[in-house]
């Protein structure tokens, strides 16, 4: 849904193309196969182990920096810092080259505007190793800026409504500790605040990393161009196109994540307080 652009077509062409999210989806089944709905899965499962550790793992860094010296608890301020800071750690260490991957793979043979004939990648690997042979290696980092710009108040909004969520539904409930149902609940509502926050960031960068690069083109030129080119020729409700799919991906992933986290964190801690004590014993007797 963001790839397309309706002045690139004929407008009787055009006037056919779907819009909904279910009419796009039954398109690409339609025109391309059910496979097509999983173009840039390889990308996606590569990045997303090491994304999700570099998240929670930088986030919690991070939070212990801002945390009081003498209470050990943060605010709601320094959650919503570390979150961005998670935010745009990830986005420089694995989203940034996992996102152009998987827009390019994405983008081909594509079933809406602008089909190629025969496909330039063959999968992921395929992809990367195309990308730097012809286009240079800094390619995979094409929309860095705006890939940590929307990777920051991703997890800045859903990291503090998360943990705000919690907080009260603690208090409300007089539990020290939420089931994992409710932790389920919270993170999708959580993360589907991000998504609403930012999509004409993420329209943006898709159409800046689908194109190929061109020589002398400065990353400004190339977002005041794109945007622009979205603004004038197909209106700013474009710059909010494919945010339902968006939030239908990204709510029930994050949902998912953060029972986990908190199960996986739960288990950490109680194998820390049973392994501290054996520690000092074997210390006393050392």
């Amino acid at each position: 849904m963001q790839l397309r652009n309706s002045r690139r077509v004929h407008p009787d062409v055009a006037a056919k193309i779907p819009k909904s999210f279910f009419g796009v989806g039954q398109r690409i089944v339609q025109r391309e196969g059910v496979l097509a709905l999983y173009k840039g899965l390889g990308a996606v499962v590569t990045g997303i182990v090491p994304k999700m550790a570099i998240r929670f793992s930088s986030f919690e860094l991070y939070k212990s920096w801002l945390a009081n010296a003498d209470t050990g608890k943060v605010s709601t301020m320094g959650v919503f810092v570390a979150g961005t800071g998670a935010g745009i750690t990830e986005a420089v260490a694995v989203v940034t080259p996992m996102d152009v991957i998987k827009i390019r793979l994405q983008a081909q043979r594509h079933s809406t505007v602008d089909p190629l004939d025969v496909p330039k990648y063959r999968n992921a690997v395929h992809a990367a190793f195309t990308i730097i042979k012809e286009e240079g290696p800094m390619t995979l980092y094409k929309g860095v800026t705006l890939t940590a710009l929307r990777q920051a108040t991703n997890q800045a909004v859903n990291f503090t409504f998360y943990q705000e969520f919690k907080r009260i539904a603690r208090q409300l409930q007089g539990l020290d500790e939420l089931p994992s149902y409710q932790h389920l609940i919270l993170g999708g509502v959580s993360g589907a605040m991000g998504p609403i926050s930012n999509a004409p960031i993420d329209t943006i960068k898709t159409r800046i990393q689908k194109s190929t690069s061109v020589a002398g083109e400065s990353g400004w030129t190339r977002f005041v161009n794109v945007t622009r080119e979205i603004a004038q020729k197909e209106g700013y409700k474009a710059f909010y196109r494919g945010l339902t799919p968006r939030v239908l991906r990204v709510a029930p992933g994050q949902a998912i994540t953060f029972m986990v986290y908190e199960k996986v964190k739960g288990w950490m801690d109680v194998w820390n307080s049973r392994s501290q004590p054996m520690h000092l014993s074997n210390d006393k007797y050392a």
